[in-house]
């Protein structure tokens, strides 16, 4: 069975886990829309503007 990838709904982070690995949350769901991968939060625009402030794999829009 293929695992479903989830995104927390506190901070955006994608999971295959049931646990956000950021912010250890457990608040998971699978309704959010594209994604965005961050290399260098420090010196990326797109992390600036989505307030994305580490490394990691982020949902764009999370549906609540």
């Amino acid at each position: 069975m293929a695992k479903i990838l989830l995104a927390c709904k506190n901070c955006k982070a994608l999971t295959f886990e049931n646990a956000c690995p950021i912010c250890k949350g457990k608040d998971l769901t699978k309704n959010w829309k594209g994604y965005v991968y961050i290399i260098n939060p420090e010196k990326s625009e797109i992390a600036k503007l989505g307030k994305y402030n580490i490394r990691g794999r982020f949902a764009i829009k999370v549906v609540i």
